[in-house]
């Protein structure tokens, strides 16, 4: 039976099958790892509506393929995501078209929080209005050092409302008000003491910090990690007591999974589990 929370964010997944058009995202699966590169820097890789298409249905493809073991979400050039196209929010595009602007950023969002393995976002520049909410969507986030954030949409005449859904569920209330009150950007540092990012290396560092966590990550088990994250989103917004006792049923029903009893027998026998990803 669904969740309420699965039933609010079910979408249709008809995109998990369309081909992935290159001018705007490319991919690279390797190992377990498939690496979503946004990959049009003409337009500061923003994320018009072929864009978010081409990046739904790259989060999308295969996602129950238990050999699928995290996304990696990386950018070409020295702008992460400039947010969304603006050309495709003028008065001219008409209101239908902006609903489906919007709609369809949620969409891109909710594919994030719904694939079953982590997504973590690789960032090398700068993310900006909905480019900060899709880094701030993402289960992790790792950043170069020169990396910046902002949330600048009340310059422009249009407020970071739904950037600020994602960005005032990472950071304290002082840091997210700045963000979108100014609309100045915040440093890769002040993002990490912020808690918007999780770690902050050199950019030569990048993609071995990226590695060292996806290879942690695969060491385990996909069914567990699965339902760990899935938990996580559903527990967040309950109240202390209606999360502990989802809670409850939930620990009950990983300890009665197939790895779940391996991995109890392994640490009973000390061996390494054998994970079946059941």
């Amino acid at each position: 039976m669904l969740s309420t929370f699965q039933k609010k964010c079910a979408r249709p997944l008809f995109l998990a099958y369309r081909q992935i058009n290159t001018q705007f995202v490319t991919t690279n699966d390797n190992d377990g790892t498939r690496e979503i590169i946004l990959n049009h820097e003409k337009t500061k890789n923003s994320l018009s509506l072929e864009m978010m298409d081409n990046l739904i249905a790259a989060i999308n493809t295969n996602k129950d393929d238990t050999s699928l073991r995290a996304i990696v979400l990386s950018a070409k050039g020295n702008v992460f995501s400039a947010g969304h196209n603006l050309k495709e929010l003028q008065s001219s595009s008409g209101v239908e078209q902006h609903k489906l602007v919007f709609r369809k950023a949620t969409e891109l969002m909710k594919s994030i929080v719904l694939s079953p393995v982590p997504v973590i976002a690789k960032v090398n520049g700068f993310a900006t209005a909905a480019g900060c909410q899709l880094v701030a969507t993402c289960d992790m986030i790792v950043c170069s050092d020169t990396s910046k954030f902002s949330t600048p949409g009340a310059n422009f005449g249009i407020f970071c409302s739904t950037p600020g859904i994602a960005v005032g569920r990472s950071v304290p209330k002082s840091r997210a008000t700045y963000m979108l009150f100014t609309g100045e950007p915040i440093t890769a540092q002040e993002a990490y003491e912020s808690g918007l990012v999780t770690k902050v290396v050199p950019a030569d560092l990048l993609d071995v910090e990226v590695n060292k966590i996806v290879e942690k990550i695969k060491h385990k088990s996909r069914s567990v990690i699965a339902l760990g994250k899935k938990f996580y989103y559903e527990q967040i917004d309950l109240g202390l007591f209606e999360a502990y006792k989802l809670g409850e049923d939930v620990m009950v029903r990983n300890i009665n999974t197939n790895d779940g009893q391996e991995g109890i027998k392994s640490f009973v026998e000390k061996r390494k589990a054998k994970w079946s990803h059941e």
